[in-house]
């Protein structure tokens, strides 16, 4: 895929590149924040007490040395916003940018940047829910920039409201000088949103721990046709702890095996995936696959004995608190008849049972209500939390010390999400501690289990890499290490 849009060459990256590297090599950052001092309200600039990290410099480099393109591959907790509001600030110093425009997938994510774009002394639009409630300002707000009446526009908003006609119709009067931002870029790969990306706007910059896409190239070749691709040095999970951006962590599995009835369904879905694989052994346009392989990570993200692990563990662990329990999203059956969501499941194991303080925390919950949770668990009015989904992506708890993962997932992006969610520093925190719940596959017959071997071997290196980064990493390893040799698994391919 092809991207003929502007460049953003009225632009001297050269220059700017060279001017940027020598202040931040000679350390005269601090010393030049104080011209951002003279700028209008309303404007970007660098907080006094904001100290950019050597990664985040060196990100802002990669950015301006491939000309305003590019996409930051940063792992979850490191800053990502904070070095896209450094680019933004720089880029108004420099050159006079006018507008930025950040799209989130998430609510919540639009809230939190607008805290952050607060401290750099900007005071966003917030595009979101009823077009009532923003459209007329950014009409306004648009005109002045024009008309010179106003120096800088802020404007965040979601995917949904992005690619409504009210939003799309008033992009062909944003100006040459907009810096696009995708926040968690990974969700602009679908078709829809994609097709409606500006491609009059020149300067783009998409944020991602994950920015490819689970079993579809085309969408992430799609991300990375825009916005520019991945910039060098990728800042990984293991760089992120060694730079003190996320706290060191202790890792524990947990094995679970599926009930009988789990294990026959398991072994049938199987079976279809081999099938559908040598049909067509292109996972990303083979939709079938994908289908199956969803139908059976929900099966096993819901597995009925994680809820007896889990009474098992938590019931040494009452006095503890700021614990996260991550569930799937699907149900579990109980004695009766009656099927549950495994949250509700959960929330009685520890609530009801155990008398352990929750509460849910899901993307159902109002966005007011969550405030309020977040108080309380800082605080330690509640032990924990019960979620799903929405912790997956952007939302800053960091308080939080312990996780226990009950939702298994095959997919990537989720996995590095989840397990980098706890890991951000907080005051009070030194560690983290991870439970990892681990549904094992049930025996298969030869055919059927050639085709699990590769899918269970591309779980288990992701599993060995976090093992492998935890203060535990020994007896962690060595858990790992009896699965493989279980299962006869090569980790050499």
């Amino acid at each position: 895929m092809t991207d003929y849009s502007p460049d953003a060459s009225f632009i001297n990256w050269e220059k700017l590149a060279q001017d940027y590297y020598q202040r931040t090599q000679k350390k005269k950052v601090a010393e030049s924040r104080g011209t951002y001092e003279t700028f209008a309200n309303n404007s970007p600039k660098l907080p006094s007490s904001l100290q950019l990290r050597d990664y985040q410099h060196t990100a802002i480099l990669s950015w301006f040395r491939n000309k305003g393109r590019g996409t930051l591959k940063m792992a979850t907790g490191s800053g990502k916003t904070i070095t896209a509001l450094g680019i933004t600030t720089e880029l108004y110093n420099k050159i006079g940018l006018q507008v930025l425009l950040v799209i989130c997938p998430y609510r919540h994510l639009v809230t939190q940047w607008a805290k952050e774009c607060e401290r750099f002394n900007l005071t966003p639009i917030l595009a979101f829910e009823s077009v009532y409630s923003w459209q007329r300002d950014l009409s306004t707000q648009l005109y002045n920039l024009r008309s010179s009446q106003q120096a800088f526009l802020t404007v965040i908003t979601t995917n949904s409201t992005f690619i409504t006609e009210g939003f799309q119709s008033q992009l062909k009067f944003f100006p040459d000088k907009t810096l696009i931002v995708g926040d968690e870029a990974h969700n602009l790969g679908s078709p829809r949103l994609e097709e409606n990306l500006p491609r009059q706007i020149g300067l783009r910059l998409a944020l991602s721990a994950t920015p490819e896409r689970y079993f579809d190239e085309e969408g992430t070749d799609a991300i990375l046709s825009y916005f520019g691709n991945i910039l060098q040095p990728e800042f990984t999970l293991a760089d992120a702890i060694q730079k003190g951006a996320l706290v060191k962590y202790l890792y524990y599995p947990v094995f679970v095996e599926l009930t009988p009835a789990e294990a026959l369904t398991y072994a049938k879905l199987t079976q279809r995936i081999g099938w559908a694989l040598n049909k067509n052994e292109n996972l990303s346009q083979n939709e079938t696959v994908t289908s199956l392989l969803m139908q059976r990570s929900r099966l096993i993200g819901v597995a009925s004995n994680k809820l007896e692990a889990l009474r098992k563990l938590m019931s040494n662990r009452l006095e503890t608190d700021h614990t996260l329990f991550y569930c799937g999203d699907g149900y579990v059956e109980q004695a009766s008849p009656i099927y549950r969501r495994q949250i509700a499941a959960v929330t009685r194991i520890l609530g009801t049972e155990l008398g352990y303080r929750v509460n849910t925390y899901t993307a159902d919950t109002p966005l007011s209500e969550r405030e309020k949770i977040r108080y309380q668990f800082e605080k330690g009015e509640l032990q924990g939390l019960v979620a799903i989904r929405c912790l997956d992506e952007g939302v800053d708890i960091p308080s939080i010390q312990t996780a226990v993962i009950l939702a298994s997932t095959g997919n990537p992006r989720q996995f590095i999400q989840r397990r980098g969610r706890i890991l951000r520093p907080h005051p009070q925190k030194k560690q983290a501690t991870l439970f990892d719940m681990i549904v094992m596959p049930p025996e298969l017959d030869r055919e059927t289990w050639e085709v699990e071997r590769n899918l269970l071997r591309k779980e288990l290196k992701r599993l060995m890499e976090f093992a492998h980064l935890a203060e535990n990493a020994d007896k962690a390893r060595q858990q790992l290490l009896e699965v493989q040799e279980k299962y006869q698994l090569s980790m050499d391919n």
